[in-house]
Order: C-alpha cells, then sequence, then structure tokens
C-alpha cells in the first residue's frame, strides 16, 4: 500500500507538502498542489483518516439532524449539504430527529460523540434542550430551515440559514386577492415552528396590503403533515361562510388539502381556488397544475455547508442569519387560465404579476369579485 512519503517522492515534494494538500492546512502553490493530487490518483493512494484526525484534531465530518428526511424539501436540501461537502471533502453522518425535542437532543448527542466537526441541525418547534447541547458543548452549528432569537434587537447565538417565508405567503395572498377572493383561508404548520409562524405573518401581511379584514377562524393549524391539512381544510369548509380560497403552508399539507377538497367533492380552482408554499417535482402534473412558492432547496443545503466550513475556519466571527430569496411558480390552481406555452395568465383586467422574488406591493389592483357562486 503506497504512504505518503511514496506521494511526495513521485511528485517532488516534501511529506509536509503533500499533508498540507491532504489537510487544506496551508496554502501551496497550484501546480505544486497539482503534482501532488496527479501523484495520488496515479499510485492509488488513500488517506488513513483515523490518523489525520489524530494530529488535526477534525474527521472532516459534518452531522446533518433534519426530521422528515422522506419529504420531498427535506431530500433536496439534503442533496445540497451532501455535494458542497463532498466538494470540499467532507463525509456526512445523517439523523432524523422526528421532530421530537427529547430524540433531538438523543440524536444530536449522538452525533457529536462521533466527533463531527460540526452540525447542521433543523430544530425542532421546541428546541431548549438542544440549543443548552450545542452551546454546553461550544459545537460548531448551523440551524437548517427554522431561525432562533429571529427578533431584530437579538443577536442570533447560532448561525442560521433559511428561506424567506413572510413576503412570498404574502405574495400569495395578494395573489389571490387580485383575482377577486374576499375569504381566503390559511391551513399552518406546526405551532412553534419559526417557519409556521413567519408564514401566519405573511399571511396576515398579505391580507392588509390587499385591504382585507382578518377573520381568525380562517387560520387553521395543520401541524405540516398530511392528515392534519386534512382535518384543518374539513374545519374551514365547515364554517358558515368557508373560504373561496386556500394557502397551504408546506407541500405535504398540500396533498392534506387536497385529498379533503376531494372528498367534499370541490373542485379546484372551480369550486375553490389553492396557493401553496412548497413547489415539488410532480406539481406540474396535478390537474390543475399547482401555483406555488419554490424554495431554494438545494441552495438551501450547500450555503449552510458554507456557512459551518467558515464558522469552523473563523470560530470567534459573531453569528449571522442568511435568508435565501423563494420564487413565486404561477400556475393554473388559483385560478388563472392556462394559455399557448404551459403558462398560466390572470384575466385580462388583471396586472401582470409581479417579477418572481418580489411580493405584490400594497395598493396593487384587484379585479373585482366574480359572480359564480361561491364568491356571491
Amino acid at each position: 500500500m503506497p504512504t505518503m512519503a511514496d506521494v511526495a517522492r513521485s511528485a517532488g515534494v516534501s511529506v509536509a507538502t503533500v499533508s498540507h494538500v491532504l489537510n487544506e492546512t496551508r496554502p501551496v502553490l497550484p501546480h505544486t498542489r497539482q503534482a501532488v493530487l496527479d501523484a495520488i490518483e496515479e499510485l492509488g493512494y488513500t488517506p488513513n483518516t483515523l490518523a489525520r484526525s489524530l494530529v488535526t484534531s477534525r474527521t472532516r465530518s459534518i452531522g446533518l439532524a433534519v426530521s422528515a428526511i422522506s419529504n420531498p424539501y427535506f431530500t433536496e436540501i439534503l442533496q445540497g449539504v451532501e455535494a458542497a461537502a463532498l466538494e470540499k471533502g467532507y463525509s456526512l453522518l445523517i439523523a432524523d430527529p422526528h421532530d421530537d425535542p427529547g430524540h433531538e437532543r438523543k440524536v444530536v448527542q449522538l452525533l457529536h460523540e462521533r466527533r463531527v466537526d460540526g452540525m447542521i441541525v433543523a430544530p425542532s418547534a421546541d428546541p431548549r434542550e438542544l440549543l443548552a447541547y450545542l452551546g454546553r458543548h461550544a459545537v460548531p452549528a448551523v440551524l437548517l430551515d427554522r431561525v432562533i432569537d429571529g427578533r431584530a434587537d437579538t443577536a442570533p447565538r447560532f448561525d442560521q440559514v433559511c428561506a424567506e417565508n413572510t413576503e412570498p405567503t404574502a405574495r400569495l395572498v395578494t395573489h389571490l386577492a387580485g383575482l377577486g377572493h374576499r375569504r381566503i383561508g390559511l391551513v399552518a404548520g406546526l405551532p412553534g415552528l419559526s417557519t409556521t409562524s413567519e408564514r401566519v405573518a405573511g399571511y396576515r401581511q398579505g391580507l392588509a396590503a390587499a385591504g382585507l379584514p382578518l377573520d381568525e377562524r380562517l387560520v387553521v393549524p395543520g401541524n405540516s403533515e398530511s392528515d392534519g391539512a386534512g382535518e384543518a381544510t374539513a374545519a374551514l369548509l365547515s364554517l358558515p361562510v368557508p373560504p373561496t380560497a386556500l394557502v397551504t403552508a408546506n407541500n405535504a399539507m398540500t396533498i392534506g388539502a387536497l385529498r379533503a377538497l376531494h372528498a367534499h367533492g370541490l373542485s379546484v380552482p372551480d369550486d375553490i381556488a389553492l396557493c401553496c408554499f412548497d413547489d415539488f417535482a410532480w406539481a406540474e402534473l396535478f390537474s390543475p397544475r399547482l401555483t406555488a412558492i419554490a424554495q431554494p432547496s438545494r441552495e438551501i443545503g450547500a450555503e449552510a455547508v458554507r456557512v459551518l466550513l467558515e464558522r469552523l475556519a473563523s470560530p470567534d466571527r459573531p453569528a449571522r442569519t442568511v435568508r435565501l430569496p423563494c420564487a413565486f411558480v404561477h400556475r393554473t390552481s388559483c385560478g388563472c387560465r392556462e394559455e399557448s406555452g404551459g403558462r398560466a395568465h390572470g384575466p385580462s383586467t388583471m396586472s401582470s404579476p409581479s417579477a418572481p422574488n418580489t411580493p405584490s406591493p400594497p395598493g396593487t389592483s384587484r379585479k373585482e369579485p366574480s359572480r359564480d357562486r361561491r364568491r356571491r
């Protein structure tokens, strides 16, 4: 089996230079670095990861703790994390906390005991044990998808990476209001999650921008899962004056809402319009095609790795929160008509939709309510 000395001899450099290339402990001239990499490839040299970790106190591994790994949103985030980690020479250890605070702390402790260099964690609705453990053991960590201590006057304790939530949700509401809807329901997420509170805030913001009153009965938690969303949708439909449009706050809840609407014999968008937060691969295959907010899932995962590696390189720098913009994907479940080329288009009297990532500003013109049987 070739050794580091063999690589050094083949590349015409010192063993120390080979070590610097492998461990990225000191800058190496590009042509020298390439000579070392070529020698490694030619000889089939495999670094001794265990020995290297004993020398550097680094394992070049990252712990990832996210719930609902089967959810397409988190699956794409995982792909982004894995690709970015691999590019930088890091391996990935993955655990599912199941959105349970006690289990969350246990899996994070297990990852820590595996001597990962840092962690990327999507916190549960009650992350107190998690944050206490990370802080007590000074674990380099990036909080993913959910924000802790997000008030403007409070510095975050940990680096955080997530998508914008408030303005994109407001965009869905103002779009539906622009189509004439005056009673817009929200199937909200699991209480306690920052994504839930921010999307509820966006819903309220959208109503205010459209000049519509807030009716608290139109906001029902679907608990971020399909069955809960089905129950929430049924509750909304049972109101004395049910909504004429729905916003669902994640992809799993969109599926549950659609099932409930079908069970009640309602057609989208003829009987009730639907917009959703979270785009997903098969949204184009639904009939009608789903108008949605698309999150940059893979970019979120890749950015979390970049932020974590920056933290490892500069442990004392202030924590920061990075938010990535979302895109408004305009299709037909909102009630806009399909035109040639597969694009949705609103009524001819309606203003053109705003560009993606930009919420409709207050004061945008709105079409008067249509006179069908659901909107009188």
